[in-house]
């Protein structure tokens, strides 16, 4: 048997903002007992220490100084995975709309994607794991088995977050959500170090129209395949 087949596949999941990869992740990840990293949240908490520090976001050096001095790492929590900046519990800090609208600016600096990937490849040199953002497929884990391009329509991924923001108690209009999307939408694949698109070898899965479940049973089909041939 195939040595993939017995210590866990590489899964990468990418898309835009709020396609539902990360909802999407966890669950696969737990269905085949996986480790999932949540590659966005890394950016989100260097972001987040930028923006406490009052570090320019598109000072490279300045940025990179943050990166060398704040350790990432995540713990297991309920119901969500949660996130440390170096000794802080930043796993509800880092979803804030101010780091939201920020994080592109960041993720867009060299330096800092060349730092975060080499971190998130030395995770997942031992397999078994998923893990999701807007390069994985194309950067971070190009060589991953399986690989999934999650979309669905700005209106649709602006109601996601708008329901999401609400159960946080987070009051931003459906407007101003769809137009910030929009924006990060073209930060996201107009920057020039490892834009958002869609790795030639990923399938193409759009969820507008498709429920959680749905979306979890889809890529589910494509690992089961893939194992099941490796077997």
């Amino acid at each position: 048997m195939n040595d993939s087949a017995v210590n866990g596949i590489q899964i990468a999941i990418d898309g835009p903002a709020s396609a539902g990869k990360s909802t999407v992740a966890k669950l696969v990840a737990a269905k085949y007992g996986y480790v999932y990293l949540d590659t966005g949240a890394m950016y989100r908490a260097i972001t987040w220490v930028a923006l406490q520090q009052n570090v320019q976001l598109n000072d490279e050096l300045a940025v990179m100084a943050v990166v060398d001095k704040t350790p990432i790492h995540f713990a297991a929590g309920s119901p969500d995975q949660l996130v440390f900046a170096g000794d802080q519990d930043v796993t509800k800090a880092i979803r804030s709309e101010n780091v939201t609208n920020n994080v592109s600016t960041v993720a867009a600096l060299p330096q800092v994607r060349a730092a975060l990937t080499a971190q998130m490849q030395k995770i997942a040199a031992a397999g078994g794991i998923v893990m999701d953002g807007r390069d994985i497929g194309t950067t971070v884990l190009p060589h991953a088995q399986v690989k999934i391009f999650l979309v669905a329509s700005v209106k649709e991924r602006a109601q996601r977050r708008y329901l999401e923001n609400q159960s946080k108690g987070i009051e931003v209009s459906l407007e101003t959500l769809e137009e910030e999307i929009q924006a990060r939408d073209y930060k996201d694949s107009h920057r020039e170090t490892s834009p958002l698109v869609q790795a030639k070898d990923a399938q193409r899965l759009d969820t507008t129209s498709l429920s959680v479940k749905q979306v979890v049973e889809q890529i589910s089909k494509t690992v089961d395949q893939y194992l099941n041939h490796q077997g």
